[in-house]
């Protein structure tokens, strides 16, 4: 028998949220009046959003990179209304998690930079809340999902034990991951089956 679950671990993006990556850099094209292209191709293909998501770069030095890279100054809010204009909350999946009893306890664990943070709390502000200390970027952590050091560390951050931990994620590579860190996980894509997954495992 499955030992009871105490914490509930979240991804974000394609579980809490919907995103378009397309979107953002269209938006931070016409917001620094620069071809898309050139975007695409500083902010990914380059490898710069992976070395910040991996904590390889901090804040400072990631949109001080990406204005070198575009000739324009890219602030940390400006940054951040990019990423909120390709963002929309799951809000059946949002529901779903807030009706969750108190003694569950609820944390987020995203490959993303350290930015991320002020976009969740702008998006979801009542899971935040009740999140608290336990909204985690991998950038933070020193590493990205599906590396199970990472894993390791957000449940040292938040004092959890993984055997007690239920970690949900959209992609299978990252749900994999985690199971090989100890924490029991599953792969979900849309509210109905988060509401399967909570109910197996005693949470519904």
């Amino acid at each position: 028998m499955k030992p009871s679950i105490e914490l509930l671990l979240l991804d974000v993006d394609g579980v809490l949220l919907d995103y378009q990556r397309s979107v953002r850099v269209r938006h931070l094209a016409r917001s620094l009046c620069v071809d898309g292209a050139r975007v695409q191709q500083v902010l990914f293909e380059s490898g710069l959003e992976r070395r910040y998501d991996s904590g390889a770069i901090d804040t400072a030095a990631y949109l001080r990179t990406l204005s070198e890279g575009l000739q324009a100054e890219v602030s940390a809010a400006r940054w951040i209304q990019a990423r909120l204009a390709a963002s929309r909350p799951r809000e059946d999946v949002v529901r779903r998690i807030l009706a969750l009893p108190a003694s569950v306890r609820i944390g987020v664990l995203t490959n993303n930079g350290p930015l991320m943070v002020e976009v969740l709390r702008a998006l979801l502000p009542t899971l935040c809340e009740r999140v608290a200390d336990g909204l985690l970027c991998s950038g933070a952590l020193g590493g990205r999902k599906p590396d199970p050091v990472v894993y390791q560390r957000a449940l040292q951050r938040l004092d959890a034990d993984p055997a007690r931990t239920l970690f949900v994620d959209d992609l299978f590579t990252n749900v994999r991951g985690a199971r090989q860190a100890g924490l029991q996980a599953e792969t979900v894509r849309d509210g109905r089956s988060v509401g399967r997954v909570l109910k197996r495992h005693g949470l519904q």
